[in-house]
């Protein structure tokens, strides 16, 4: 048994390593088991350098058809599990076929990498990417080395930064409108707003603010949507009268909130919402929901 263990353990150890890999940022990810891990953190357009190691095994000889390195950009939806569709894919071939008898050091550089979707850990989807190395072989499998990395994509402020002013009733029964001072806001942020009762003839009990997050993954009848609600925030605890004004201060900061995320190579989409509800003394809930841009703001 054990002989037959060691004839599918690969004959050498691969190693991938960053250029700056003890000065660079790391970002905190959680991987599938729950446990976090840090990894490099990279934004778009920067250059990935680095090396790759091959060791083969005491007294092992690895004969191979060449060696390559790939970093590709991946969406993994996890209802087709195991199916990634690349929007990125780069290769840097390292060695030409040959026999490799002892340790081997190859260095690669992609430079000004287009990385243009941020990576996401979602629900039933996650956005990843990879440096991939891959010595091929004849009549045996290929051995394959995978190596994490994380990207964030930085945004300046918006030039056109709208206020979003909504109306909300029930005939004869309530009448209020509520103003948020823009409708794209950074991770950092803070939600600004007055909420005005114009018409209060129900009994109002609270009200408040949540945050939602919807992630839609699939097309057609392969659609899935996942609904969180990332944050509770109470408004008012009591019955308002008419002509009062409530006012709304949210930071946005202690969530977990990523950037909003649009039909991202036809695949998925990520968008929050601001979603204020009331609840009268017999526990009727109203609520009215108004889509937010979220965005990673470059900080100077």
């Amino acid at each position: 048994m054990n002989y037959l263990i060691g004839a599918f353990k690969p004959p050498c150890i691969i190693s991938i390593t960053f250029s700056d890999g003890k000065t660079r940022k790391q970002a905190s990810v959680k991987k599938e088991n729950g446990q976090t891990a840090l990894v490099p953190l990279f934004q778009s357009q920067e250059n990935v350098v680095g090396e790759v190691s091959i060791e083969p095994l005491a007294g092992k000889k690895v004969e191979h058809n060449g060696v390559k390195i790939e970093l590709l950009g991946q969406i993994e939806l996890y209802f087709d599990r195991g199916n990634f569709y690349d929007f990125t894919s780069l290769v840097r071939e390292l060695d030409v076929p040959g026999d490799l008898h002892d340790r081997k050091t190859y260095p690669f550089e992609f430079s000004t990498v287009e990385m243009p979707y941020e990576s996401y850990n979602g629900v039933n989807v996650r956005l990843r990417y990879i440096l991939k190395v891959t010595i091929s072989r004849n009549y045996v499998s290929n051995i394959v080395e995978y190596q994490d990395f994380w990207v964030r994509n930085y945004t300046p402020l918006p030039t056109v930064n709208n206020s979003i002013k909504m109306e909300v009733g029930i005939e004869d029964c309530l009448h209020i409108e509520f103003e948020y001072s823009k409708s794209k806001y950074h991770l950092k942020d803070v939600v600004i707003g007055k909420i005005y009762f114009l018409l209060v003839r129900i009994k109002i009990k609270n009200m408040e603010l949540e945050i939602r997050r919807r992630e839609s993954t699939g097309s057609g009848p392969n659609t899935y949507v996942e609904t969180e609600t990332l944050a509770k925030f109470e408004l008012m605890d009591g019955a308002p009268v008419r002509g009062e004004s409530i006012p709304i201060r949210l930071f946005l900061s202690p969530y977990d909130l990523t950037p909003t995320y649009r039909n991202i190579n036809n695949k998925f989409s990520v968008k929050y919402y601001l979603n204020l509800v009331l609840v009268d003394e017999e526990d009727r809930r109203y609520f009215k929901q108004q889509e937010i841009t979220m965005y990673r703001l470059l900080e100077s």
